[in-house]
């Protein structure tokens, strides 16, 4: 391969970029305990009959929705991601953007589930409100946020995840990287076919 001369100004910008992920990333026993205490409420929500459900928005909600298909399809967990455009628009019609996600939550949900809470910000409405309709079920929470210390969600959940990044790029990453980690640790490999 040519070499290939780099702006020195792409350089720059990419090296703390790349730097401000490898920071995010970086793992130690606390973050290694709580990806494994998620692999263990995922399980006893299989083994309850439950399923895991993962919720967010915009970004996190492509996440969540990858989650759900990798949990259930490869790790053999039944998941699922309330991103249905018709559930969104009809709930939101019906109870207001704040508040669709907590009556899918209270319509489909039930005893033995977990739910996955990802939220960059830490701060969306809807999110703290499905959280809050969670709790009164007795579901098992996961939440995942970042950006700020005190958002809060970061307390929420029987485990928490918090990305110390103001980055959304990077919090998203994030947050991708540590549940499928998770998901990989179900398996118990990190390298297997794709079907």
């Amino acid at each position: 391969m040519p070499a290939v001369s780099v702006d020195p100004d792409h350089k720059a910008f990419l090296d703390d970029y790349v730097g401000r992920l490898h920071r995010a990333t970086a793992v130690d026993d606390g973050v290694f305990a709580a990806i494994s205490a998620t692999r263990a409420l995922w399980l006893r929500a299989r083994k309850q009959g439950g399923r895991v459900i993962f919720i967010g928005n915009g970004g996190s909600a492509g996440i969540a929705s990858h989650l759900a298909i990798d949990l259930a399809k490869n790790a053999s967990v039944p998941a699922l991601c309330f991103s249905d455009a018709s559930m969104m628009s009809c709930l939101a019609n019906d109870y207001g953007f704040e508040d669709w996600i907590a009556h899918a939550v209270r319509l489909s949900a039930r005893a033995g589930d977990c739910l996955v809470a990802i939220s960059s910000s830490g701060r969306s409405k809807n999110i703290l409100n499905a959280v809050a309709q969670a709790r009164t079920m007795k579901l098992d929470v996961i939440t995942l946020s970042g950006m700020n210390a005190d958002n809060p969600l970061r307390n929420l959940g029987d485990v928490n995840f918090f990305v110390d990044s103001r980055s959304y790029n990077i919090v998203e990453t994030t947050h991708q990287f540590w549940m499928m980690a998770a998901i990989d640790l179900v398996i118990g490999r990190a390298e297997y076919p794709a079907s």
